[in-house]
């Protein structure tokens, strides 16, 4: 499971958690222009917008789990269990394997405005990248730093949603995500106030009360409502350093722990956790093992190359201990 935000403070970050069982082999990968895009039915592209974010390389080709372009649009991709719906290959539609998603709206796109209208036209097909890798249910978080909306394959078809939060997590789909968020807008982050009765003589036993009901589960609604609550009272610092450390730190509010979930001799953990600057194209990661905030900056590389730029995840680090 994940939990992936589009969010504004000095400048605009995007990113997410991805929530597994275990490792894949991913790294940050920059995609630079000319380096040729392949569909399995819409036509090849041979030169397209640049972008960087955290793929697992398969024969060659960046399988992308959030990424961003260098126009500042992102998208991210979270597991979509019990809801995701593949159709078979359709006439006068773009036709598009889930995992073609990212690249293709990237490299095409400036805007998430660009990006929904494109998506208009798409049918997500059933197709696998190989018989080793498994297709997976999967839904999309869109946004550019002035809106963002959902994507979801559906029975009926692929539904694109305003998003007005900013926040995508697992199923069930967006739009209970929301009617269950209806639930909390008592809460605040302002001192409680006593509105049971005034003939009783309440009194305020500890700060942060007026949040008391805030999900602290793990679920998706739960993690959805806890990220809505940070990121709209996430306090805006002076510099992208604050920012990015702010961002992290929402996301550390909705990680999720080994032992906590458990899967039948497996847990569920945070991998990953991700922030993209998304207007300088630098993408910041840290891991389950390694706290300190690690930096790639798109731009230092070679954009109008023909081959992809591949950084291993330094998954390991951040320990000392001074006086020994």
């Amino acid at each position: 499971m994940c939990t992936a935000i589009s969010y504004s403070a000095n400048g605009h970050y995007f990113g997410r958690n991805l929530d597994v069982e275990e490792f894949y082999g991913e790294s940050v990968v920059i995609t630079p222009r000319r380096f040729p895009l392949l569909f399995r039915y819409a036509p090849q592209t041979e030169e397209h917008f640049a972008m960087i974010g955290m793929a697992y390389v398969a024969d060659g080709y960046p399988l992308y789990y959030d990424a961003t372009n260098e126009k500042g649009l992102s998208v991210a991709a979270l597991s979509f269990p019990g809801e995701a719906y593949y159709h078979e290959k359709k006439p006068d539609v773009i036709n598009l394997a889930p995992w073609e998603l990212i690249p293709f709206v990237l490299g095409e796109c400036e805007t998430a405005a660009q990006a929904k209208h494109l998506l208009s036209k798409v049918n997500l097909t059933e197709e696998a990248f190989s018989k080793d890798i498994p297709l997976t249910p999967l839904h999309f978080l869109i946004a550019d730093k002035r809106e963002a909306f959902v994507a979801e394959p559906m029975e009926k078809g692929l539904f694109l949603t305003e998003n007005p939060t900013g926040i995508l997590t697992n199923s069930p789909s967006f739009d209970f995500q929301m009617q269950y968020l209806n639930l909390f807008m008592g809460l605040s982050n302002k001192p409680v106030e006593n509105r049971f009765s005034k003939e009783i003589p309440f009194k305020e036993i500890s700060r942060g009360m007026g949040a008391i009901g805030l999900p602290g589960d793990l679920s998706s609604p739960s993690r959805f409502v806890r990220a809505a609550f940070l990121k709209y009272h996430s306090f805006t610092g002076e510099n992208e350093a604050h920012d990015v450390r702010q961002f992290f730190h929402i996301l550390g509010s909705v990680e999720q722990q080994k032992g906590c979930v458990d899967l039948g001799g497996k847990f569920e953990f945070t991998s990953y956790s991700s922030c993209c600057e998304t207007e300088k194209g630098v993408y910041y990661y840290k891991t389950y093992d390694n706290f300190s905030i690690i930096g790639i900056d798109m731009y230092r590389e070679d954009l109008h190359g023909e081959n992809i730029i591949s950084y291993p995840v330094i998954r390991e680090g951040g320990f000392a201990i001074l006086n020994r």
